[in-house]
């Protein structure tokens, strides 16, 4: 749904030279942090804001020790999450494309596109990681360690699979079943990328709790944009690929400047 940007995003703002060759690795990393920063930052703070009531929600629900109070504020909370996660992701991967723009401009407008899209995503995957996160509380494990596998199993699958829902919702239009299908083929199709971008997530998040509260610093800072900024440099080849992202771009830009040479 946030593929295609209007016309009024090209007319300004930062992206990179014609014909320059893309970086890639670290290098590319380091362009896109000094390029996009400001936007990723911004959606970051927003995404925050949006995340801000399923953690009380979910945590008042944790502390009555009531497994459907919890699910039931994750679900209610996730509905105000997944547009704003959707946002983010929206605005990452707009990086990722090269876009131009000015970021409130095409920000505004694919929020717009996609919230009704991240709905029931944000609370399905709320209510998921809540029922996920309450069960890791509650395990005994002085018997056996196979529950706890399972929940990490649970947790990884949850996270490769969740990465590809809310890429596609920022970028094309499919019902939610559609969503689920096209990310398990994608999390499967693509297993080493899949992989790997879960791997940026558990490595950003268990170093955020090891060296607690310290990194309290670096949350302030990087919180959710330097993870996902990571994450979706790993996934981005197999949504290119899938989704001929690049090709459709370069498309609609020549098509616009040929409308805009025409009417000059």
């Amino acid at each position: 749904m946030g593929l295609f940007p209007s016309a009024n995003d090209f007319k300004a703002g930062k992206g990179v030279e014609k014909d320059a060759p893309r970086k890639t690795g670290i290098g590319r990393f380091f362009e896109l942090v000094g390029r996009d920063m400001n936007g990723m930052f911004l959606a970051n703070l927003l995404t925050c804001i949006g995340f801000a009531p399923v953690i009380c929600l979910v945590y008042i629900g944790f502390l009555q020790n009531s497994l459907p109070v919890m699910l039931g504020s994750a679900a209610v909370g996730g509905l105000l999450a997944g547009p704003a996660l959707a946002g983010m992701y929206d605005t990452v991967l707009r990086a990722l494309r090269d876009e131009p723009g000015f970021w409130w401009a095409t920000y505004r407008r694919a929020w717009k596109r996609n919230v009704k899209a991240s709905l029931l995503p944000g609370a399905v995957c709320g209510l998921l990681l809540a029922m996920e996160i309450f069960t890791a509380f509650h395990l005994d494990t002085s018997q056996s360690v196979v529950p706890a596998v399972a929940v990490l199993v649970a947790l990884i699958l949850l996270a490769g699979i969740a990465q590809y829902i809310y890429a596609q919702v920022a970028l094309v239009e499919v019902s939610f079943g559609g969503l689920l299908k096209n990310a398990l083929m994608l999390f499967l199709g693509y297993l080493p990328r899949s992989a790997l971008g879960v791997l940026w997530q558990g490595i950003y998040w268990a170093a955020v709790a090891l060296f607690w509260p310290v990194s309290s610093f670096a949350v302030i800072l990087c919180s959710l944009w330097l993870p996902c900024l990571l994450n979706l440099m790993a996934i981005y080849p197999a949504l290119d690929k899938s989704f001929d992202l690049e090709k459709t771009i370069k498309a609609m830009r020549d098509a616009q400047l040929n409308s805009e040479n025409e009417d000059k």
